[in-house]
Formats: structure tokens, sequence, C-alpha cells
């Protein structure tokens, strides 16, 4: 990674240079990452797979994303609060996926926990973007020093605390900063990258729940 946090690819394009250049990774870094979300489904899959992704890089997971996908109905949760026994031993032998039985238990576990969750809130997005952080809480200016600086903040500390309190599981608050960046809670692409300007301004007009 560049000293920046920056990269300018053949396209003329500057992306946060996490991406790597590879395809499917800047495509993700263009088209989803700190876009804000507010579905249900996408919020509850993207949590489930951040747990996955725990000591592993997201690339990784990226590209068994679909496998993952196939192997949890779509993250339904709905339908993955029903899995039994047989359900949670299919998926430890899913080759296509991360056959982690500890995550593939949480993430049956954690459905039950976000159906809870929607009964009381209305929606999981309504839960989740309580979260958010306040302006006074972040950063004036967004530089790959303070990217490499802040893996965890106070906000991400707090919504870990609470989803714990609720039995929530794999959902410390490195996993859970991953889940905020990603979900558009806050806008973590590097001042300079193409998506900053586009993200802020995304941000500026999506409705909270």
């Amino acid at each position: 990674m560049s000293e920046t946090g920056l990269f300018t690819g053949a396209d003329g394009i500057t992306r946060c240079s996490w991406q790597q250049e590879l395809p499917d990774y800047a495509h993700y870094h263009d088209e989803e990452w700190g876009r804000p979300v507010k579905d249900d489904i996408r919020l509850f899959e993207k949590i489930c797979l951040e747990g996955f992704q725990s000591g592993l890089s997201w690339l990784t997971v990226l590209r068994k994303r679909e496998a993952f996908r196939a192997a949890f109905c779509g993250f339904d949760f709905d339908r993955v609060a029903l899995f039994d026994e047989a359900d949670i031993e299919r998926c430890v032998a899913d080759k296509g996926i991360i056959r982690h039985r500890g995550k593939i238990v949480s993430t049956v576990n954690n459905a039950r926990r976000a159906i809870e969750m929607r009964d009381e809130f209305g929606s999981l997005a309504c839960y989740f973007w309580s979260f958010e952080p306040k302006p006074d809480e972040r950063p004036p200016v967004f530089d790959h020093a303070t990217l490499r600086a802040n893996p965890i903040t106070p906000a991400s500390t707090r919504l870990s605390k609470d989803l714990k309190k609720r039995g929530w599981s794999f959902v410390g608050p490195t996993t859970i900063y991953a889940f905020m960046q990603a979900m558009g809670m806050v806008n973590d692409h590097i001042e300079g990258c193409h998506c900053r300007s586009r993200i802020e301004l995304q941000r500026l007009e999506f409705v909270r729940p």
C-alpha cells in the first residue's frame, strides 16, 4: 500500500489503494463500499460476513460471497433462524464457504437475535443507524494515517457492546467498525479518492431510517 493510501490506475482514476487494482475488488470499492445501506437483508449479510472475515482478508470473503449467499438462503434471517443441526453440518461441509463451525453457529444465532431486534425496533436499519457517529466524533480530514490509526472507534465500541448484550456473537469493535465503514455509516474513502465526494453527497441525500 502506498504511503498516501491512494493509487491511480491505468484508467486514470485515483482510488483507495486497498483495492489492489484487482477488478473485482475495485468494483466493490467503487460501487458498494461506503454507500449508505438501510436494507435489512444487506445489513444482516454484511455483519455476518464481517464475522467470517475476522482473521482473514475481506477479498477472501468477497470472492466466496455468492457461495455464502447460497448456503445461508440469501441471508434472509427469518429462514436462517430456522436452521437446525443438519443445516449447520451442511454448511460445515460446504467447500465454497469458510467452514468455521463457530462462525456458522454464530450466523444462526445472530439471525434469531435479528428477528428480536426487528420486533423491538421495527427494522435492523433503525437500530444500526441509531449508532451512526456524530460529526464531532469524526476526524476533520480523513487521510491514510487516520484510517490506519482507527481500527475501532467510540461508536463501533458502543455498538459492539450493545450487540453483545443482546446476545449477538462475533461482533467485536473492530468487526463492527468494518461493518460501519462498508454500510456507509461513516465515509472512510481517503481524501483524494474519486469516491469520497460522491459518498459524501449520497450520505447528505440519504434518508435515515
